[in-house]
This record gives structure tokens, C-alpha cells and sequence, in this order.
């Protein structure tokens, strides 16, 4: 199964679905692809700790009825423009992958 840049697809779910925990973030990615993609604790965690450093995230902590702390992470305004200038270099490299695999 095809892993996901866990920076770039965190982010995206954080648009749509605001206030996710890790664990969540990596369950929505799988079931939004259609079980296609994948990401990985021991890369969506990292991911998240960049994007908060970058400033394009902002974690809650809250404690979890089981005790557990949990970070519920939430898109900044830094990081909707982060992630608009992304999904534009995007579509740029996705509409030249096709131009591409038509001429092949």
C-alpha cells in the first residue's frame, strides 16, 4: 500500500476536519483514500511536531478519559497558506505527470 507524505496529507485533513489527534489523522487518511494510502506512526507523529515548530499547526493537549494525553492539532493561518501554495505546486506536478503519460 502507498504511504502518504504525512506533512502534506496531516495538513489537508487538518483543513477539512479541524481539531484531529494523531492517531485520528492516520485513521481519516487511510479511509479518505479508500484504504489506498497509508500513513505510519513513526511518520505522521514527526510530521506533526515539524508542522507545529514551522508554526502551521497548534496542538491542544487534553487528557483522555483513560488518563492518556493526547495532542488534538488544529491548522493555523500560517498553515492554510502553507498548504494553499501546496496543493497549487501540486496540481502543477500532477497535470505534467499526465501531459507525460500521454505521450508515452
Amino acid at each position: 500500500m502507498p504511504k502518504l507524505d504525512s506533512l502534506q496529507g496531516a495538513r489537508s485533513l487538518l483543513f477539512r476536519r479541524p481539531k484531529l489527534h494523531g492517531y485520528a489523522i492516520m485513521m481519516a487518511i487511510k479511509q479518505a483514500s479508500g484504504d489506498v494510502l497509508t500513513a505510519e506512526e513513526g511518520s505522521v507523529y514527526p510530521a506533526l511536531h515539524r508542522m507545529e515548530e514551522a508554526g502551521w499547526i497548534r496542538a491542544e493537549w487534553v487528557t483522555k478519559a483513560s488518563g492518556r494525553r493526547a495532542g488534538i492539532y488544529q491548522l493555523t493561518a500560517a498553515g492554510r497558506k502553507q498548504l494553499s501554495a501546496e496543493e497549487i505546486r501540486w496540481q502543477a506536478v500532477s497535470s505534467a505527470i499526465n501531459r507525460l503519460s500521454r505521450e508515452v
